[in-house]
């Protein structure tokens, strides 16, 4: 079984919507199962500024697909919910992105694992922090675990992170 970390964002209405669906497309395939899931943050754009705040969160799943077979299912499903890739860092109904892979480091031409830009990113490592403070990232200044990542980001980028909606309590 591997473990995985997947980070899920959207800024087209209706957000919340995209999120939930998403998540529920990839609890139904058979060989994926969510493990964990962060709560939902409200964020700021990164790159191209000129869109709607996004809603993002990161949730653990175990699964026995391959790195490929993962990638191309996240695919699949950004497509089905109407993910067009028209401007680089632009409005998105969904994004999956894998950031982690067990802890392997895998480059190919259509995926890279670790995600190459996950530790500059306070929308994804504020709710990785949540789930998996203790992850150990291979950062380009050696490895840090997550926590350690989310201290040497800005403090302007960490302001941008803000709850949205807090992850129901697994007690009930």
């Amino acid at each position: 079984m591997n473990q995985v970390y997947i980070a899920l964002g959207t800024n087209i209405e209706p957000r919340e919507k995209f999120l939930e669906e998403g998540l529920h497309r990839l609890q139904d395939h058979e060989e994926i199962n969510v493990m964990k899931t962060s709560s939902i943050y409200q964020t700021a754009p990164v790159g191209y500024t000129k869109q709607a705040d996004f809603l993002n969160m990161v949730i653990e799943v175990e699964t026995t697909c391959s790195p490929l077979e993962l990638l191309d299912y996240c695919q699949q499903i950004e497509s089905e919910l109407g993910r067009k890739r028209t401007i680089r860092f632009g409005p998105r109904t969904l994004d999956l992105d894998i950031l982690l892979y067990n802890q392997e480091n895998i480059e190919m031409e259509r995926l890279t694992i670790p995600h190459p830009r996950m530790h500059e990113r306070a929308f994804v490592l504020v709710p990785l922090n949540e789930i998996a403070p203790h992850v150990i990232l291979p950062l380009p200044d050696g490895e840090k675990d997550v926590t350690g990542a989310v201290k040497k980001l800005p403090g302007k980028d960490l302001k941008d992170v803000e709850i949205w909606t807090k992850k129901e309590s697994e007690d009930g």
